[in-house]
């Protein structure tokens, strides 16, 4: 698997909120064999998978998003929860001015292109903020986003991960990492007895209930103690790929021979994802006469939040609105065009 003549790379796959099972897989790697990232010649992501390939060499953290969106009622489908722009935020904020030198011709992240359909892989950038917009277009889901994709130097791109969800799958020297249970080096172990996989947009996943509960999770995040215990099967089935490889630097192992020996054991960025809220609000907050209400009170509460976020996104869009009315009317026109040429061809072979 890591021949050092030929060189390896790392492929983690798009998963949404489910991103957690990457960071216990490599905070298992970065333990217990440090030179599978430090030495890979190339490291791929898709969607979550590519904040995950970005963060990583760098030793930021992640893990933001899922914590925002359980702050909400609703979670992800509330109005005031803009993933986009608590991406965009959180790497603005912690990402070093010299992202784009440290990334460039190493991190390789895949972008869904709107024109075509077809699939980019984006590994060379000129600035931090085009770092920041790649990313963006590859975590961008159609709908549960938004309806207008970002775009990057001019094309506009959705996520990666609806036409190539795991780079370089096929690729013998590559070390793929998914979070759904399947053919790659590191998931979750799958019922044995069952043999009927698919292959998703480039990703093996055995068809199961297991997946179809973890596709769930990936739309919609779970509880802390869920998430811990996501993190905990990710450093686990990382810890099996290296025995099973023969690939652990025992030396290494025996200093930190457990992820979850210690009581804040867990990475930063996962503490910070599963940590409650703290203070005498969010203390009642939680209790159930609270809850209930406010639930009860969500028909007259939602419109108010609905309005005020709808209008922070207008304030926003104002820069950007020109060029995005232009692509809106080239969608139109080159859609209006398509249909106005297949009635004419089929009205012609009717009269022929």
């Amino acid at each position: 698997m890591l021949d050092r003549e030929r060189g390896w790379s790392v492929s983690f796959a798009g998963c949404g909120f489910l991103g957690v099972y990457h960071i216990g897989a490599a905070t298992c790697l970065q333990q217990h064999a440090p030179h599978i990232i430090r030495d890979a010649r190339h490291i791929y992501g898709a969607s979550a998978g590519a904040g995950l390939a970005l963060l990583l060499p760098l030793g930021r953290r992640r893990g933001a998003v899922a914590k925002e969106a359980r702050k909400r009622n609703l979670g992800p489908l509330h109005p005031s929860f803009n993933v986009i722009k608590i991406i965009r935020d959180g790497l603005m904020k912690n990402l070093p001015e010299n992202t784009h030198q440290l990334s460039s011709g190493r991190l390789c992240i895949s972008l869904t292109r709107v024109s075509d359909g077809k699939n980019a892989l984006i590994s060379n950038f000129d600035s931090k903020e085009e770092v920041v917009q790649a990313l963006i277009c590859s975590s961008f889901v159609p709908i549960y986003c938004g309806i207008i994709p970002p775009s990057f130097r001019g094309v506009r791109y959705v996520d990666g991960g609806i036409s190539d969800n795991l780079p370089h799958y096929e690729s013998k020297n590559t070390i793929t990492v998914s979070p759904f249970a399947g053919e790659c080096d590191i998931c979750p172990k799958g019922n044995s007895a069952n043999f009927h996989e698919m292959n998703v947009t480039n990703t093996s996943i055995q068809f199961s209930l297991g997946n179809l509960y973890r596709l769930t999770q990936a739309l919609f995040p779970p509880e802390p103690k869920v998430l811990g215990e996501i993190c905990e099967q990710g450093y686990s089935d990382a810890l099996k790929f290296l025995r099973e490889n023969g690939i652990i630097i025992w030396t290494v192992f025996k200093k930190s021979n457990s992820f979850f020996e210690k009581k804040n054991g867990y990475p930063l960025a996962l503490q910070e994802a599963c940590q409650e809220q703290s203070g005498f609000y969010a203390q009642v907050s939680k209790l159930f006469p609270v809850r209930v209400m406010s639930y009860l009170m969500l028909p007259y509460t939602l419109p108010v939040e609905s309005a005020y976020s709808l209008a922070l996104r207008l304030v926003n869009w104002f820069p950007d609105i020109p060029d995005d009315v232009r692509w809106m009317q080239e969608q139109l026109c080159q859609i209006a065009g398509t249909v106005y040429s297949r009635a004419k061809s089929k009205l012609f072979c009717a009269f022929r």
